[in-house]
């Protein structure tokens, strides 16, 4: 690997961290001292979280008191769905295509779990909820529904503005899975019509270990770790004051560098031109930096592993499924179980650059030559039937 240039274009799995957050996470480890003791170590710890409280809820145009602080997206989506249950929902409707954390936590809440379908690429079917919602039983609770912002491997953007009007009509309760859309497309949490909102700090190019919810006046939030006082009463523990303060750092300069991030679509559709293949999601809005595509008969991994060797890192889709690659869940959701083996993840992000891109398709196009150049020459080793 010596003299290998190396390429990073899985952003969506984490984005390496900004200099600005990490600038924050050190300064906030000099200060020391726990939030909530009244010294002034202490009074400085709060200042810096409650200042990172302030650009996270910038982030997303709303309050800083809308903002609760929690370990990562993970925890968000799971405060957001136990505290719908404790409120009475009985039924859970969650989008086809949402993050693994989201369906786990649902399917573990105890609430019975119905999926809202996507078409093939990949978008929210609204008037299929329209319909659901209109047949809702009220014996089933008020309504909840987990639709995410945008999906973690297509980039696809969902019509949440036209599920929030749907779910408030019938005064329910909507959670938006935020974390690949924030920092890359601009958000207004009340303008989406979003009732829960979950954020992570390392999709941002923050610290890992770092999250949140943020929340409207319509959601009712449980306490579901017990002992403190901490973050409105909702979460005990000492909060993570150093990696809150990265994360309020990063998001600080996502919003500032949002213009950056929309010009990297012409770089995404250029690499995808060259490429020849399926791209997912092709015909509906993405977000800029974001390519999922196939090719029938180059498995993931392999492709995974080529690149790896090229000097260049992308992914099979999600990041949490690691180690373990497998078809691809949401290729499947959309209709193409065809390509769902064979399916690739690249995403830029805030330190990308159009050579990046380039460098890629590059690489890739090679290791697809090659690849058809092996599966010939063994078929041309298999003996006559």
């Amino acid at each position: 690997m010596t003299g290998l240039q190396t390429v990073y274009l899985d952003h969506n799995a984490t984005a390496p961290i900004r200099p600005e957050a990490a600038e924050a996470v050190a300064r906030a480890l000099a200060v020391g001292g726990n939030p909530s003791s009244v010294h002034a170590a202490g009074r400085a710890a709060r200042a810096l979280m409650e200042q990172a409280r302030a650009q996270v809820a910038s982030l997303v145009a709303m309050p800083s008191g809308s903002v609760i602080f929690l370990s990562g997206a993970a925890e968000a989506n799971a405060l957001a769905i136990a505290s719908a249950v404790k409120a009475g929902a009985r039924r859970l409707i969650v989008g086809a295509t949402e993050h693994e954390t989201v369906l786990a936590s649902a399917e573990a809440s105890g609430a019975a779990v119905e999926f809202l379908p996507v078409d093939g690429d990949g978008v929210a079917d609204i008037e299929w909820l329209k319909d659901r919602l209109h047949r809702w039983d009220a014996a089933d609770g008020a309504p909840f529904v987990a639709l995410m912002l945008a999906n973690n491997e297509t980039g696809v953007i969902q019509p949440v503005g036209e599920a929030a009007a749907l779910v408030r009509a019938h005064d329910g309760w909507l959670h938006v899975d935020a974390v690949q859309a924030a920092g890359k497309i601009a958000i207004d949490m009340r303008a989406l019509g979003a009732d829960t909102l979950a954020l992570s700090a390392h999709k941002l190019g923050g610290p890992s270990g770092s999250g949140a919810l943020v929340f409207g006046a319509r959601a009712r939030l449980s306490r579901q770790l017990h002992g403190g006082g901490q973050e409105r009463s909702i979460r005990a523990g000492t909060e993570n004051v150093s990696g809150i303060a990265g994360f309020g750092a990063a998001a600080e300069a996502s919003a500032r560098d949002l213009y950056r991030a929309a010009g990297q679509a012409a770089w995404r559709d250029s690499a995808a031109a060259r490429l020849g293949a399926v791209v997912l999601g092709q015909g509906a809005p993405r977000l800029p930096a974001t390519l999922c595509f196939a090719v029938p008969g180059f498995p993931s991994e392999l492709q995974v592993m080529q690149m790896d060797l090229a000097g260049v890192m992308v992914s099979a889709g999600s990041a949490c499924s690691s180690g373990k690659v497998k078809p691809s869940r949401v290729a499947e959701a959309m209709g193409r179980s065809d390509l769902a083996p064979y399916v690739l993840r690249v995403s830029g992000g805030w330190n990308s650059t159009e050579a990046d891109w380039t460098i890629f398709t590059d690489a890739w196009l090679k290791a697809w030559s090659q690849h058809g150049q092996r599966q010939s020459a063994r078929q041309q080793r298999q003996p006559a039937a």
